[in-house]
């Protein structure tokens, strides 16, 4: 198997709160950077404006490092650039927590390998509420399980199936598509030959 991800059945790392809502992909990640080429080497743009903001809670010693970022609801909306996804990524986060998140953008996510976990208002701010009053505080994100964890803390979270196994797999989309390859092969076969067919060149 060639696959640009790894399989993940889980993550574990500190956490970063994002007391933001409604972060659109051009806050996470401004259009002049978009125009860099390749995929890799965005960390340094992620949240750019905002990271000039004093207390801006990247800029705080005490979460350098973490790996899960726990944000408001509809995270990731706007724009469909994937460059966000990269930003995110790049600068060291494999999961990513919130009550809600665009449909392009927690599909981009799936497709880099990052996982999407969706949960209840509620619960992010008790998850902000932790990770403030320790910056040490692990959260576990089990995607077999599909629950969360951080200290006492457990909560069941929402991922669509398909990002669920892709991510455990390590698929990407032609991957996932080459499993069906015998299922397509005997479609083919079926259909009708006096309908319009696609031939490789």
């Amino acid at each position: 198997m060639s696959t640009a991800n790894p399989g993940i059945s889980a993550h574990t790392g500190r956490a970063v709160p994002l007391r933001r809502r409604d972060v659109d992909t051009d806050q996470i990640i401004p259009a002049e950077f978009c125009k860099r080429l390749g995929r890799t080497g965005y960390e340094d743009t992620l949240f750019h404006r905002w990271r000039r903001e004093p207390g801006f809670v990247l800029g705080q010693a005490v979460y350098t490092g973490a790996s899960v970022l726990v944000a408001g609801a509809d995270f990731g909306i706007g724009s469909s650039r994937e460059h966000a996804v990269w930003a995110l990524r790049d600068y060291g986060f494999a999961a990513l927590v919130a009550p809600s998140f665009g449909d392009i953008f927690r599909a981009n996510a799936t497709r880099n390998g990052v996982i999407t976990a969706k949960v209840g208002e509620a619960f992010v701010e008790r998850l902000w509420e932790t990770v403030e009053a320790d910056p040490a505080t692990e959260i576990t994100v089990d995607l077999a399980d599909r629950v969360l964890r951080c200290g006492g803390l457990t909560e069941p979270f929402e991922i669509d199936e398909f990002s669920r196994q892709q991510l455990i797999s390590g698929f990407d989309d032609i991957e996932v598509t080459s499993r069906s390859a015998a299922a397509i092969d005997a479609y083919e076969a079926r259909r009708p030959g006096w309908l319009p067919r696609v031939v490789a060149r």
